[in-house]
């Protein structure tokens, strides 16, 4: 899970970019668009780019299905799904409504939950309710018995539960994930769900992997039926094999040694399976994929066969070939499971282009090299940064006041990451196949009739870019630059400073500017 407070994210590309950037002032909501590169730099003639996706060769490849794009709903649902109606529907709207970014994939973030007696200290958003009740009159931590139902709380969590129905009503089919960043406070060592005193130090007290297990079944038991859901997965752990999470971190965490994830993974999955569930464990949601492979190494043959599906992160992108090598050997569906990129160092800006474009270079270069079934966005939702000498940054596709109280109202700004990533999650659907595109700035996608040909080019240069494309296809062009919001666009000509997504047709398929 990415921490503005906790790392900081350097990206090779920052050099080049932030020389360049022209962006708006931070907070700067009705600032006029930022000029067009051209007018400060000479115009060199437009780069030719043959774009050679060989769809003949594809016929027999093994990726499977796209899936889909989403988003975790920690943090911001736990304060969002608490708003006036007219503002979290229009939330709800804008990523998973048929006119906004047609996402089809939610995580949730079941909560640890900390002792009521801890004076709060997690940042907005963060402190996210546990489902247990303590018994009036109990003390220390080994009070919690899960058989007995008064010590369960199933109102908790109604803000964050809340985008439950909301994306069941809007997504045909949507897949939901179930995932834990911390266990119970009560079943920690440090007796906080924000990590052990020592950030390398497993924070689950030895021998409660049974009685966590048990909790998080019970959780997603209880919410499928009470939300006519179906949790696909659980993911148990969280970013485990890191020095992120201690105890006086602003949000929950837990480290997890390869040996405890392995006992995490077998215990709950059998957990899972006392209680009938068709749920399957997702692991390890680690934080980039270097450490991915050491977890995987140090999982117990056992574990590794109870895992059905493997989901990293992509805060760092050494090794990322590896993972997919994994997961195509072992026949194992693989999720880019987290990440959000916003260019280090950029100001706060609703228009400006820097973190859009680097965002979706990442995006590019992960379905490049991940070749992942979906892709999931962090947290879509994110406090308005800056202020007070606070500094401000680009995270989250929709910044808002989400300090501000329940009843509104809420400033919400849509940004140009959200527009960058309509690009890719509009056009790449669930049932489309990636498939190989011979430039490093293009990712591409095949429809399952053959009949649609998605390719999202990225240009952050300061020339425009001419493609040249696979013959015998209509072609629509889609942009997203500093005047331009997923806007149609003639030609293939890409503008300097943009994203473009190529839909290409045969037969009685329609592209999107027709």
């Amino acid at each position: 899970m990415t921490r503005t407070n906790s790392r900081t994210i350097t990206r090779t590309l920052a050099a080049l970019l932030l020389g360049t950037a022209i962006v708006t002032p931070a907070l700067a909501q009705d600032a006029s668009p930022p000029a067009s590169p051209d007018e400060h730099f000479p115009v060199d003639p437009p780069v030719t780019i043959t774009l050679r996706p060989d769809l003949a060769k594809e016929a027999g490849n093994r990726r499977g299905a796209f899936e889909g794009w989403g988003t975790a709903l920690a943090w911001f649902a736990n304060v969002t799904g608490g708003w006036p109606d007219a503002e979290r529907n229009r939330l709800a709207d804008l990523f998973y409504g048929k006119d906004g970014l047609g996402w089809t994939i939610a995580r949730y973030n079941i909560g640890g939950g900390n002792a009521q007696d801890i004076e709060p200290y997690l940042r907005t958003g963060a402190a996210v309710p546990g489902f247990w009740k303590k018994p009036e009159g109990a003390t220390g931590r080994d009070w919690w018995n899960p058989d007995d139902p008064a010590q369960w709380n199933w109102q908790a969590d109604a803000n964050q539960r809340w985008w439950l129905d909301a994306i069941r009503d809007r997504v045909k089919a949507p897949i939901f994930e179930a995932f834990s960043n911390s266990p119970p406070w009560f079943m920690t060592v440090s007796g906080r769900v924000s990590g052990a005193d020592k950030a390398t130090d497993d924070n689950l007290q030895p021998g409660k992997e049974g009685a966590f297990a048990e909790y998080l079944a019970r959780v997603v038991d209880e919410l499928q039926k009470r939300h006519h859901i179906v949790f696909r997965t659980l993911s148990p752990v969280n970013e485990p094999n890191t020095d992120y999470w201690y105890a006086a971190n602003t949000q929950e965490g837990a480290h997890w040694s390869p040996q405890r994830q392995s006992m995490m993974i077998e215990a709950s999955d059998a957990a899972l399976r006392r209680h009938g569930l068709s749920t399957v464990i997702a692991a390890s949601d680690e934080t980039n994929s270097h450490t991915f492979l050491r977890d995987w190494a140090g999982w117990s043959p056992a574990a590794r066969a109870k895992v059905g599906q493997l989901n990293v992160h992509s805060y760092g992108t050494v090794h990322q070939t590896a993972v997919r090598d994994i997961a195509t050997a072992s026949g194992i569906r693989l999720w880019m499971s987290e990440n959000d990129t916003p260019l280090s160092g950029d100001p706060e800006t609703y228009t400006g282009m820097a973190s859009p474009l680097a965002f979706a270079e990442h995006v590019v270069l992960d379905l490049k090299r991940l070749e992942p079934s979906a892709w999931v966005f962090w947290q879509a939702v994110e406090n308005i940064s800056g202020g007070n000498g606070k500094p401000s940054s680009n995270w989250g596709l929709v910044k808002a006041d989400m300090a501000s109280p329940a009843s509104g109202p809420h400033q919400i700004h849509v940004t140009g990451k959200y527009w960058a990533m309509a690009q890719f999650s509009r056009y790449i659907r669930p049932g489309d196949r990636l498939i190989p595109v011979d430039d490093m700035d293009t990712a591409g996608a095949l429809s399952p009739d053959g009949r649609r040909l998605v390719m999202v080019h990225v240009n952050a240069g300061l020339s425009p870019r001419k493609l040249e494309l696979p013959r015998g296809w209509r072609v629509s062009m889609v942009v997203t630059d500093a005047t331009h919001q997923a806007t149609c666009m003639a030609g293939t000509t890409v503008p300097s400073r943009a994203i473009a997504t190529l839909v290409l047709t045969k037969g009685s398929e329609k592209g999107p500017c027709v």
